[in-house]
Parts: structure tokens; sequence; C-alpha cells
């Protein structure tokens, strides 16, 4: 049970940000998406969400239901000044067991509180998260994908912005997950991290420049590969057609 890309095109105005990406991710391992700004990275895990649509080309899932799947996007992308509490936040990872309208119980709330537990802000339960640190609402997000229990798990930067301890913090906590077998793909920027945590790597600018092993991806003739392809790309290149030339 894998996902796999099959010719993966997305754009922007009719402007590639991904370009004719196929491949598979390893069931079990942690890959990291890494390459050079505006290489794609984060077009590309939408469109495996569902949240854009490809110009052509597939995304198979093979054996994942959407109810297998957690997704933390970039926290730019959410709107903190809503008044929600970290619990009730956190509360929202068992919608797939509880409905949008159910009962957390007695069970989720222990599962709640488990979960913030392990990611430091048990204390922080009842705060609203409009008076949380950048760091302290990642933790949030993270716990809210703990008491998801997902098998697949796409974060998109989610170090970002993020101070050195938490961020370590939740590294361990994406190498336990890799432990416990679960898939993980995460849009990462720092080389270190993904050379320390990260087993798999996709290398990418806009194309898919490498992808296999992260030690044997990340060599500097693949990483000057990237940035070259980056900065020479055509921003103006009409999208491809299905039959593969240019429209």
């Amino acid at each position: 049970m894998s996902i796999a890309l099959e010719n993966i095109t997305v754009s922007y105005q009719r402007h590639p940000a991904v370009h004719h990406a196929s491949g598979q991710f390893v069931e079990g391992e942690c890959t990291a998406i890494f390459g050079p700004n505006g290489a794609g990275k984060s077009t590309l895990l939408k469109a495996m969400i569902g949240a854009l649509k490809p110009d052509h080309g597939k995304v198979h899932l093979n054996g994942f239901k959407r109810n297998d799947i957690a997704y933390l996007p970039q926290q730019s992308e959410i709107d903190r000044s809503l008044p929600v509490s970290v619990i009730d936040l956190v509360s929202t990872g068992l919608w797939h067991h509880t409905g949008p309208f159910g009962r957390v119980g007695r069970e989720g709330h222990a599962r709640v509180c488990a979960a913030l537990e392990q990611v430091g802000l048990a204390e922080f339960q009842h705060r609203p998260i409009s008076a949380l640190s950048s760091g302290q609402f990642q933790r949030v997000l993270f716990a809210r994908i703990v008491v998801q229990d997902a098998r697949l798990i796409l974060l998109d930067e989610p170090f970002n912005a993020v101070d050195a301890k938490t961020t370590y913090d939740l590294l361990e906590l994406v190498r336990r997950w890799r432990d416990e077998k679960r898939t993980v793909i995460a849009v990462l920027h720092d080389y270190e991290q993904v050379r320390a945590y990260f087993s798999q790597t996709l290398l990418m600018a806009r194309e898919i420049v490498a992808w296999g092993q992260t030690e044997k991806v990340l060599t500097d003739d693949n990483l000057l590969r990237a940035v070259n392809r980056a900065a020479h790309w055509q921003e103006h290149a009409p999208v491809c057609r299905v039959d593969g030339e240019a429209a």
C-alpha cells in the first residue's frame, strides 16, 4: 500500500508549477520533498490531498482511504483568530470517529489529553489558540495528528518559523511515526533535517530531479542540477497537453 504519482502536472494561470511528476512513495518510510524556493513542493502536496486539481495525471492512493490521511498545512494558511481552545482544536482529530457534531466522550478526551502530554502542552488545554506562540501552535497541530492516528501523514513546511527546541521535539515525533511504520511525506527546506530524519527524498525543481534514498539523492551534482533548473525555468511556459506536446 503506497501513494503514487502518474505524470502529474499542476499549473497556476496556465504556468506549470509541477511538471510531469511520476513515481511512488515508499510505504512506512519518511520522505522529504526538497528543492529550491518555487520548486512546486507545496503545490505537489496539495495535489496529493486533492486540494488542487492536476491539469493532467493522477494521484493513486493504492489502498489508502481519505480517513487514513492526516494533512498539516502551512501555519500561514490557518486562521488563528477564531475563538477556539487548544483542546477543542486537538479534538477535531477525532472527527472521523465522532462525526462533525458527535461527542468526544471519555475515551476520546483521554486520547486528546495524552496527545497534548506527548507534545509537551498538557497544561495548555483551555488556552485559546490565539494566545499561543508559533512553536506552541505547531505542537498543537502535531497533537491533532497524533489523535487522528493516520497511516499517511503529509506535512507542509512543518518547521518554518518554529523555535529550535520545538523543531527538535517534533522531529523526534516524526522519528516515532517512522518506527511505527507510518508513511510520512514532508515539504522541508533544511538540508540537515532531511539527512538526519528522512530516509527517502524527492528532489524537485518543478520537475523531478532525483527520487530515492536520501544519501543517493542529495549529492552535490543533483543539488546543483536542481538550482540550475529552477533558475532557468521558463516562467511563461504553457501547460503541456495530455499527449505531452506543448499547448
